[in-house]
């Protein structure tokens, strides 16, 4: 008995949106990382890039529970000497409300190759308008 491999032919790629308002920010990118890396797909194999094109809209209004949102801070590092950059949760929202919601879903993700290449299904939009119509996307629903 052969073990069954899905070839590239096979892999059908659906579009799903994802509307972030109200919506708790790491549910919102549990949901999209398991569409993302194709778990929800009856084929799904671990060593292929199975998953389904994500757009979450309305970036801006995605929230955290308890305290997170003035003690949650994001790091990097600009690989010069004294280079670590730290930005509060707050700060960000205000200036790039998408990087948000991005790093939560990509740090998700697997951290290969193959995980890079998930992460460029992701499209986040800040509000609720995005280029994508032409995909015909299926809503997502994510449970609050």
């Amino acid at each position: 008995m052969s073990t069954y491999i899905p070839s590239a032919r096979e892999i059908s790629r659906k579009w799903f949106v994802v509307d972030a308002s109200g919506k708790t920010l790491g549910r919102l990118a549990t949901e999209a990382a398991s569409v993302l890396t194709g778990k929800r797909n009856p084929k799904y194999t671990p060593f292929l890039d199975m998953g389904d094109h994500v757009i979450v809209i309305n970036a801006a209004k995605v929230r955290l529970t308890g305290l997170k949102s003035q003690s949650k801070t994001y790091r990097r590092y600009t690989g010069f000497p004294g280079g670590l950059r730290e930005e509060s949760f707050t700060r960000l929202m205000e200036r790039r409300p998408e990087k948000v919601v991005e790093e939560a879903i990509k740090g998700m993700l697997p951290k290969t190759k193959l995980g890079r290449k998930m992460a460029t299904k992701l499209n986040v939009y800040r509000d609720d308008r995005h280029p994508h119509a032409a995909q015909k996307p299926e809503p997502l629903e994510v449970s609050a």
